[in-house]
């Protein structure tokens, strides 16, 4: 008899390959892409640079940063297939909560599609970058024109000249951006790029694991990112503010809703058990801009984290990336109902070198379930 080896609820812990891209030290308050600190690179470098570490392993000098930044530019205008389905996307899409992001799958499925996305098991190492190339310089684009159709607005064209964040702030409004509020969204674009093994990104490597192509890896991804449990929290953190209101409010309402069992959005992590370091780069943005709501978010951190150690002793619960990202994100003018967009914005940089990383192995990914039902063989009962 075979016996199935014991793993922890959600495989917790277990490891189930080797990568190169990077990691996580929850108890340390650490995590890296390739060799680099990520809070490091976000303050120290741009997002294309970023990007390129993350599918060619190093960081470019300035000629290969320049020669990255052009090629990828390039890339930001929708095939005319695309371009032309999206008024239809978002109609089909407006009363989702999800909106744009709910829209990126079908898009991402036409955009595989009309460019000829094959699988990855049938193609080779440089036509797989040259998919996610693609697909990563074009999902900016696909949401922000979702984003204003949806609210009867024209999609903004995206413009080849300016930097990766500061476009894709251009495409959602319509007016080249503040260059500090550029340079905020992009440090949040940075520290959001990759995660371990989360949810969204092992669901890539899992349908990367078939030989699918680059599309149906990434739709897959945007399926998991979708789920409130993982990437819906941005715009929730800014909810819990206004519900609580004003700092009179803070000590009741939490206490309220711990005592009742409910969860605070923006605070608690599954992987770290310290501060978690996005957070506290994010607070230190957020305290650069100043102003009543950074204020109010500040305060309600000091009040929570005290009622939760008092409550909760024993475990560590700080505020997560959710809960600064939303008044980050708030500051800069994006609207709450692009936050998780944004975010996947980031991470499909993450996801695509994961799943360029996952196709070097022609290992299917199966793992095995066990069996808890009622024992078979049961007698089938006559009709």
């Amino acid at each position: 008899m075979t016996t199935t080896p014991a793993v922890p609820r959600g495989l917790a812990g277990v490891v189930v390959t080797d990568t190169a891209l990077g990691d996580v030290r929850g108890r340390e308050g650490f995590y890296h892409y390739r060799q680099y600190s990520a809070i490091e690179l976000a303050q120290t470098r741009g997002f294309e640079d970023v990007w390129y570490l993350m599918v060619h392993g190093e960081l470019p000098d300035r000629a290969a940063a320049a020669d990255f930044a052009a090629r990828t530019a390039a890339l930001r205008t929708l095939p005319a297939e695309v371009r032309e389905a999206l008024p239809a996307i978002a109609r089909a899409g407006a009363g989702a909560v999800s909106g744009p992001l709910a829209g990126l799958r079908t898009a991402l499925s036409l955009l595989g599609a009309s460019a000829g996305f094959r699988p990855v098991y049938d193609i080779g190492a440089e036509q797989r970058r040259e998919d996610a190339l693609a697909a990563c310089a074009a999902v900016p684009t696909i949401l922000t024109a979702l984003h204003r159709l949806g609210r009867g607005l024209s999609p903004v064209e995206p413009r080849e000249d300016l930097p990766h964040a500061a476009n894709y702030l251009y495409m959602l409004t319509g007016s080249e951006p503040e260059p500090a509020h550029a340079r905020a969204v992009e440090q949040y674009l940075i520290s959001t790029v990759d995660h371990g093994f989360n949810a969204s990104t092992f669901t890539a490597r899992v349908v990367a694991s078939t030989g699918a192509d680059l599309a149906a890896c990434l739709v897959a991804a945007v399926g998991a990112l979708s789920g409130p449990l993982h990437g819906g929290a941005p715009s929730r953190a800014l909810d819990t503010l206004d519900a609580i209101g004003t700092p009179d409010r803070i000590d009741g309402w939490i206490r309220e809703q711990v005592l009742s069992g409910h969860r605070i959005m923006g605070f608690g992590h599954p992987v770290y058990r310290t501060e978690d370091p996005r957070s506290r780069m994010l607070k230190s943005l957020a305290q650069g801009f100043g102003g009543p709501l950074v204020d109010f978010a500040v305060e309600v951190e000091r009040q929570v984290e005290a009622i939760l150690a008092e409550l909760k002793p024993g475990r560590e619960l700080h505020t997560n990336v959710e809960f600064y990202a939303g008044v980050v994100m708030e500051l800069c003018g994006l609207p709450r109902a692009m936050f998780t967009p944004t975010f996947s914005a980031a991470r499909v940089v993450g996801w695509s070198a994961n799943i360029l990383e996952q196709a070097e192995d022609s290992k299917i990914i199966r793992p095995a379930a066990r069996y808890v039902g009622a024992p078979p063989p049961q007698p089938v009962p006559a009709p």
